[in-house]
């Protein structure tokens, strides 16, 4: 069908001029009417139906009946709310307050009650059931398919009939496609100000996030509008129930869970802090709420209020009048009738005192006209569509002409109407609202399949508006070396790595327990005689202690287990692989222990924590334990890697979205103080053998992974006689029963017959010249059996193998090379030369690893 034109109030009012009374069936269209009464007339002219039956505005009435179930009911407030809905609802589609009798499966001893509490009260509905509009009055309906069951029911017994809509089309303007709801917002309030505000609407869905970002947009522009927020949504009123709320959660509610409680009672808490739980915070701010948490059950209701109107610096009067509705001010804070309480705000409209000046917001699922000149239209989607109730009293059909006309009508408001949608979000189209299917002809699956205009709009700042900016004339120092952690995060996300400087990071329990293991291991190899069972319980307890903050009190007993065995772990290590004592060549990290302070000892060692910084290379660290001369040693509390995952994850070449250079940088500077030499970086994860440890049968080289650092070339390494002898007993069966057919001479010159190809890819290195030509010479040496094509490609699987799991000479000298440029690349965008982008080197960051994902902003560079 096509989109048929409303008729505009003006052409409306010359149809109807002549009528006694002109029943409409929206308020707002009723007044646009009004405006254009030009003679004195007895009585209202325009008016909908509720409104001329009890003369006033009334206020909804499933509230005055809910509330007057419970004041005289011992019925659960769900249970009212359910059966006084039911009712209503099918008086309004059947006319009669008791019609809901007749359906069976809607009927208990709630709505009987509650049927007899509404028949006592004075309604619009039982005004609309037992009245009609005086019979001698000249009456005319605007397009009365609009009007439900029980408005027709008032109508008198003859009237006339005018439609709403034309035969005529209405040309839909074109969608304004933007690329977010804030560059929408912007051009809206853009368009805005004191002086046109009385002539705007704007008509958004009120769950949706156009409307706390336009009611913000429109305060921080001081522009006045009305018919937004309702008593639910003021600020001051969610986080009174946000307080209860925190006060009934328990001892796990953290810090970051009550921010904008904190905000409001001018309590300042440091960002460390922010992943602790609020009981376990030793913090004179946070006294009297942590106090008011604990004893919630002995306050009242008006009590609470009392507390946090003290502590917030405000008045909550129309709440608490609220509370005194519902009787339940001077009730105890029960979590039972908390959940009372925020059912009913969650389903009731609280009439709110407001002043209708400024802007006119109006909700797309309420609203069928809006009397404004200029109309803003903001989303379109599929969220404006109405759900009609399913109930068996509701006439589907009627319901959704209804819904129809009222979203055609709707659409055509004022003079001048803008629809201003997303084509895409999240990277999937915008379903525009459905019923669009009925009144365009096209077919379509976005916005942009119909007529449409797109619009890039730069955010620029208002004029009066943002901070005054100018150069500081000051050149950054250059940054010189980089650690592993913040390459980790630049080749990841450069815009992460430049916000992690300038931002705090929470506290985090992960990293609290693994400093503290961290703490502990050098604690003993410093002194390994102080520790004993008894130590060792302390050590634990020390643990829960800086944990107990940042983790839940059900999990301490898990946690107790957890640390015990993890100590264990590092003892039974260390135990069996004392340190080579020596000198290193650097200073010690001069920082905290916490476990030698508890114990009142220092820590000294030359083989522990030892910090190294290398302008040449451009890197710094900090070395856990130098093992030995030729090996490095690095606590981890984190699930176990394989040295294949080690190596590919410090690609340069193919970089992961898993960036992680701590082997590679540390054997590249471990190599300087010792070139020449085979060294080798080992992860030892020391919480990996837990449920071992319990068991009684862990066994310690489950929790290590050592990747090796080859001086040489891949092709150098595997023509020595080592890897020979390594592939003779521990390759694959028909690598080894080849092998043993053969001596080394035979086996290092068939590198000297090709060239090896140096990939970690086992198919190109079969395939190549190498591959054929080593096959070639196998079988014309053991002879042209299968086992010897298959055992060749075991030992080039097992060359691959070795390339994947290790670093050679190569590896580490495009590392450094790689360092340089990232250093230079980063310096040069500390100058401003150029933007910090928010993608990596291997492209889109990966989101899980990066710390600060709000202030990264989608589609900007």
């Amino acid at each position: 069908m096509p989109f048929p034109r409303a008729k505009s109030p003006r052409q409306l009012y010359e149809e109807i001029q002549s009528y006694d009374r002109v029943i409409t069936p929206d308020g707002p269209l009723a007044s646009a009417l009004n405006r254009y009464l030009d003679r004195p007339h007895l009585g209202p002219f325009a008016i909908p139906p509720r409104r001329l039956a009890v003369g006033r505005r009334q206020e909804s009435e499933d509230r005055l009946a809910f509330l007057g179930m419970i004041a005289n009911e011992d019925i659960s407030w769900k249970r009212c709310a359910y059966a006084v809905g039911n009712i209503l609802q099918c008086w309004e589609h059947r006319g009669s307050h008791d019609a809901i009798f007749e359906y069976d499966g809607y009927v208990d001893d709630a709505t009987e009650r509650a049927v007899e509490r509404i028949a006592e009260l004075e309604t619009a509905s039982m005004k609309l059931t037992n009245e009609t509009i005086e019979p001698d009055l000249d009456v005319v309906v605007v397009e009365p398919a609009m009007l439900t069951q029980l408005e027709r029911a008032y109508l008198p017994a003859e009237y006339d009939t005018v439609d709403l809509f034309t035969d005529t089309e209405f040309k839909l303007p074109p969608f304004r496609i933007h690329d977010s709801p804030t560059a929408i917002v912007e051009t809206v309030v853009d368009s805005v100000n004191d002086e046109n505000a009385d002539n705007v609407g704007i008509v958004l869905d009120q769950e949706s996030e156009y409307s706390p970002l336009i009611e913000s947009a429109l305060e921080a522009a001081d522009i006045p509008f009305f018919g937004g927020p309702g008593f639910t949504d003021r600020s001051e009123h969610r986080l009174f129930l946000h307080l209860l709320r925190t006060a009934h959660r328990g001892t796990d509610t953290r810090i970051s869970e009550i921010r904008s409680l904190l905000t409001v009672f001018d309590c300042d808490v440091v960002d460390a802090d922010t992943n602790k739980r609020l009981h376990e915070l030793d913090d004179g701010d946070l006294k009297w709420l942590i106090d008011f948490c604990h004893d919630v059950q002995e306050y009242t209701f008006s009590d609470a209020l009392s507390v946090f109107e003290r502590h917030a610096g405000d008045t909550l009067d129309a709440f608490r009048e609220e509370l005194e509705t519902l009787t339940i001010a001077d009730e105890s804070i029960t979590e039972a009738r908390l959940d009372d309480l925020s059912f009913y705000l969650q389903t009731y409209e609280v009439p709110v005192d407001r002043e209708n000046e400024g802007v006119l917001l109006a909700d797309a699922k309420s609203a069928s006209y809006v009397g404004r000149e200029v109309v803003f239209y903001l989303g379109l989607d599929d969220r404006w569509t109405h759900s009609a109730p399913r109930r068996p009293w509701v006439d589907q059909d009627a319901q959704f002409t209804r819904n129809l006309k009222s979203f055609q009508l709707l659409l055509q408001s004022g003079s001048q109407q803008h629809y201003l949608v997303q084509d895409a979000t999240g990277g999937s189209p915008v379903t525009p609202c459905l019923y669009f299917e009925e009144l365009l002809e096209p077919e379509y699956d976005r916005f942009s399949d119909l007529p449409s205009t797109s619009h890039q709009i730069e955010t620029a700042a208002r004029v009066g508006d943002g901070f005054e900016n100018g150069p500081v004339g000051v050149t950054p120092d250059p940054v010189e070396t980089i650690s592993k952690s913040s390459l980790n995060t630049y080749v990841n996300s450069p815009r992460d790595y430049y916000f992690s400087r300038i931002v705090d990071d929470p506290e985090k329990a992960y990293l609290t327990e693994g400093n503290l293991l961290h703490d502990f291991a050098e604690f003993y190899v410093n002194h390994p005689d102080e520790i004993d069972e008894e130590t060792l319980s302390e050590v634990v307890e020390l643990m829960l202690e800086d944990v107990r903050p940042l983790v839940r009190s059900v999990d301490e007993r898990t946690r107790r287990t957890e640390y015990r065995a993890s100590l264990e772990t590092i003892v039974s290590y260390l135990d069996a692989n004392q340190p080579t004592e020596g000198a290193f060549l650097t200073p010690s990290s001069g920082g905290d222990n916490a476990v030698a302070a508890h114990f009142g000892r220092d820590v000294d060692s030359p083989v522990t924590e030892r910090r190294f910084t290398d302008e040449e290379l451009g890197i710094n660290g900090m070395i856990d334990l130098v093992q030995s001369q030729q090996e490095l040693l690095d606590y981890k509390s984190g699930s176990e890697s394989s040295a294949t995952s080690i190596v590919k994850h410090a690609g340069i070449d193919e970089p992961t979205d898993e960036p992680d250079f701590q082997a590679a940088l540390y054997l590249t500077y471990w190599r300087s103080q010792r070139p020449g030499d085979q060294l080798s970086f080992t992860f030892f994860y020391v919480t990996e053998l837990v449920d071992d440890v319990i068991a009684g049968d862990a066994d310690i080289d489950d929790a290590l992974t050592t990747v090796t650092y080859y001086p040489e070339s891949l092709t150098e390494h595997v023509r020595r006689e080592e890897f020979f002898e390594y592939l003779r007993e521990e390759g694959a069966q028909k690598c080894q029963k080849i092998l043993s057919k053969i001596d080394y001479q035979t086996y290092v010159a068939l590198f000297d017959a090709a060239p090896l190809v140096e990939t970690t890819d086992s198919d190109e290195l079969i395939d190549s010249e190498f591959g054929e030509t080593m096959i070639d010479r196998l079988e014309a040496e053991i002879g042209e059996y299968k086992y010897v094509t298959t055992g060749s490609k075991q030992v080039m699987r097992a060359i691959v193998d070795r390339q994947k799991g290790a670093f050679f000479k190569n590896d580490l000298d495009a590392f450094e090379s790689f360092v340089d440029e990232r250093l230079a690349e980063l310096n040069r965008r500390r100058t401003g030369d150029e933007a910090f982008p928010i993608e990596g080197i291997a492209g889109e960051p990966n989101y899980r690893r990066v710390d600060n994902r709000d202030l990264l902003l989608e589609g900007e560079q």
